[in-house]
């Protein structure tokens, strides 16, 4: 019998705080890595969510891109916003469209947890939005940036 693993998404929650104005890269993935935002209508689902919070004032989008199986996201956490909350609303918002447009119900979009980085240093930021953007190009769907549809970054 081979070895199995458990799961380990209990792990993720382990030592998380919510600092409010702290930098935070969230990052999260679709269940079993189903490449589900390959339909760009799908992936601006979660454009949507990512932007409802930030025009709410619940964070400070700074990037994200959606990738065909996770998403990258830079924040600026306000005060008062936990980071589990904020995270289970853009899952549920985006589960629950998604499956609207694709007319299922109950379908798991994410996979349980996430995982958070704070950016301890104000230098990491240009460097960790770099990353985030880039995803599309390390993954060769696209040649050029401005090509992929899916990402976002204030200093554009």
């Amino acid at each position: 019998m081979p070895f199995m693993k458990k799961p380990q998404c209990h792990r993720l929650r382990t030592g998380r705080i919510s600092e409010p104005n702290q930098l935070y890269l969230l990052s999260t993935v679709c269940n079993n890595r189903e490449p589900l935002f390959s339909d760009i209508t799908l992936g601006r689902i979660v454009v949507r969510s990512l932007r409802h919070h930030h025009e709410h004032g619940y964070v400070s989008s700074l990037t994200f891109v959606v990738m065909p199986d996770h998403l990258h996201w830079l924040v600026r956490l306000s005060p008062g916003i936990v980071l589990p909350h904020l995270m289970k609303s853009v899952k549920s918002y985006t589960a629950r469209e998604t499956n609207q447009r694709c007319n299922t119900q109950r379908k798991r979009i994410w996979q349980p947890g996430f995982h958070d980085h704070a950016l301890r240093h104000e230098e990491e930021v240009l460097h960790t939005a770099r990353y985030i953007v880039a995803n599309p190009l390390r993954a060769r769907l696209v040649r050029r940036l401005g090509d992929y549809p899916l990402w976002d970054a204030v200093w554009l």
